[in-house]
């Protein structure tokens, strides 16, 4: 088996079930942590901000986490905005999300402003979204506003369940005002661009996560082996129907070695 030099790890679904946790997981970190194995915790969630997604980790699920160690779809849609060659210094953005998006965009080249002012349009989960709020994204888009997602994920897994995700809010902004969103989380580059910046990129990593669809399509895309784990999302019936495969699959981290 090939020896990789960083992991990717997605979240919810690979690491834990909502606040359940998934022992072979916690047994999983510590296994990186004793082979000094560089790793960083990607998610396409956009709702937390990294310091309560490590608070979590540590408190909740016994994984001992720095914020460091943690890169969400809003700090990377945050770094896409910022870097996006528009020339302007300043970049006005209309913001629809929640905490965790709100800090990643409280940075000096990004100012938060109403619709009528607004170059980008930037949408994350929003748990009070409302349709005032689709109003305002709405004219701000045919008045030429950048429209940029964090993520298009559908669902999001749940102790309860499958929950609807930012995706399905994105899909009524799209519908609104005729545009499609730029995407930034998982499968998308910008995500993978920015964590592997912040892995000092690394020659050999690999993309861990429960989901075909957004996880292993990452790395398949941008150039890195997967792994699969059949904890979350995806199933070894739907897998076996894809045409390119992950480069390995496991029932639980348990069976895996460094």
């Amino acid at each position: 088996m090939a020896k990789y030099d960083a992991y990717l790890i997605d979240l919810d679904g690979t690491i834990y079930h909502g606040k359940n946790r998934i022992p072979e997981a916690k047994r999983f970190v510590d296994g990186l942590k004793k082979a000094g194995i560089p790793y960083l915790f990607v998610t396409n969630n956009s709702t937390k901000t990294a310091e309560a997604f490590a608070d979590d980790l540590t408190k909740i699920h016994d994984i001992q986490t720095t914020p460091e160690q943690v890169y969400t779809s809003a700090m990377a849609t945050a770094d896409f905005v910022a870097g996006d060659p528009s020339g302007k210094t300043i970049k006005k953005v209309y913001l629809i999300g929640e905490a965790g998006l709100k800090e990643a965009f409280d940075r000096p080249d990004i100012q938060i402003v109403d619709d009528e002012q607004a170059d980008y349009v930037v949408m994350g989960l929003d748990r009070r979204f409302s349709y005032q709020k689709l109003m305002e994204a709405t004219f701000a888009i045919q008045g030429g506003a950048k429209f940029i997602a964090t993520n298009a994920d559908t669902n999001l897994p749940s102790e309860k369940g499958m929950l609807p995700g930012a995706g399905s809010l994105v899909a009524a902004i799209e519908t609104a005002s005729g545009v499609s969103a730029t995407i930034i989380a998982k499968p998308e580059a910008p995500i993978m661009e920015g964590a592997l910046k912040r892995l000092k990129m690394p020659n050999n990593p690999i993309m861990v996560g429960d989901n075909y669809q957004t996880d292993i399509l990452a790395g398949i895309q941008n150039g890195l082996s997967t792994l699969l784990v059949y904890t979350g999302v995806s199933t070894k019936e739907q897998v076996a129907k894809k045409e390119i495969q992950p480069t390995h699959s496991i029932d639980n981290f348990d069976q895996w070695s460094f």
